[in-house]
């Protein structure tokens, strides 16, 4: 009982700060549970102090992007600016997205020769096994972290070419 308790207070405390309706469930064998998504005989609950987030609402679609018309789809214009939002010169914009451009190549630059040190030190599947793994199951352990920090360095790598192409 102690620990429901305790799971529903770090439940209700959780949501607080996440902004979201939280959920009382009771099912049929009596079991209480706490969750976000509303089902069958669930009681949102009251909770004191909680501010929930605004509904996004959205537009009906115009009827030329309707199924089954014939006039081609607009795109929709961008939301303009307020009049008092700061604005930033072009000459400064510029310098801005070079100073991103240097720190991006450069991190780029970094997760690249990470990846080749890596690649070496894997050796095609088979590094070099470690006097301490004497246990066949430690030096697969460490081969497989090993595809692991390869892996995740070309994500990054992928992932710093992109932000790279969406500079303008």
């Amino acid at each position: 009982m102690t620990r429901l308790a305790m799971a529903a207070g770090l439940l209700i405390h959780g949501a607080a700060h996440a902004q979201t309706t939280v959920y009382k469930c009771v099912d049929a064998q009596g079991r209480v549970e706490f969750t976000d998504t509303g089902k069958r005989g669930c009681k949102a609950l009251d909770l004191p102090g909680y501010i929930p987030a605004p509904v996004e609402r959205r537009a009906p679609a115009p009827l030329a992007s309707r199924p089954g018309n014939a006039a081609p789809a607009v795109a929709a214009a961008a939301t303009p600016s307020p009049s008092n939002f700061p604005r930033v010169d072009t000459s400064q914009q510029r310098a801005r997205d070079d100073d991103r451009r240097g720190i991006l190549n450069d991190e780029l630059r970094a997760e690249e020769k990470k990846l080749l040190e890596l690649r070496q030190v894997f050796n095609n599947g088979e590094p070099e096994r470690q006097g301490n793994e004497r246990n066949y199951a430690k030096y697969q352990e460490r081969v497989a972290g090993m595809r692991d920090d390869i892996s995740r360095t070309e994500r990054n790598i992928e992932a710093l070419r992109r932000e790279l192409a969406n500079i303008r």
